[in-house]
């Protein structure tokens, strides 16, 4: 081979400066953002009710597959109930369950009324994914923009 020397040194210097990034993060992952469970809605429950519809490690790790399951049910078979692990039932509806204990007052104040989905990149309610406790802060570490608003808003005239 012509300059195979050069060619093969080059290559390892090549393959050297871009596993740089790799080597420098190496053992730094970022904390995950500290999400509190404390809002005044599952404050106000007995202690009994205040868990979720499954366990907080299950929510976790597939509370977005639970819900895409919870779409198919409802939208293409017409299932409305949830029977979780333990055998109660919810309702399964992202605003009626989910976000009538994962929300403070202020977020449903700022997430009252339909705005307009084509100025909000497709979200007819981009206020409710700025929540800093639920939504926004974890989708932001991760970098997933859910499009649960071109779907659900939460109407005027709903607040308790």
């Amino acid at each position: 081979m012509y300059k195979g020397g050069k060619i093969i040194a080059s290559l390892i210097i090549f393959v050297a400066f871009l596993s740089i990034p790799f080597f420098y993060n190496m053992g730094k992952a970022n904390a995950g953002p500290d999400v509190n469970l404390s809002t005044p809605a599952i404050e106000a429950l007995a202690p009994a009710d205040q868990q979720c519809i499954e366990p907080v490690e299950f929510m976790r790790a597939n509370h977005m597959q639970l819900l895409n399951d919870w779409r198919t049910e409802v939208v293409r078979n017409g299932k409305t109930e949830y029977i979780n692990s333990q055998g109660k039932a919810f309702n399964m509806s992202l605003q009626d369950t989910c976000l009538s204990c994962h929300s403070t007052d202020a977020e449903k104040v700022a997430n009252t009324g339909i705005s307009n989905p084509a100025a909000n990149n497709g979200m007819s309610n981009p206020t409710a994914n700025a929540s800093p406790e639920f939504c926004a802060s974890c989708h932001t570490y991760t970098a997933v923009k859910p499009n649960c608003w071109s779907c659900h808003f939460e109407p005027k005239g709903a607040l308790k």
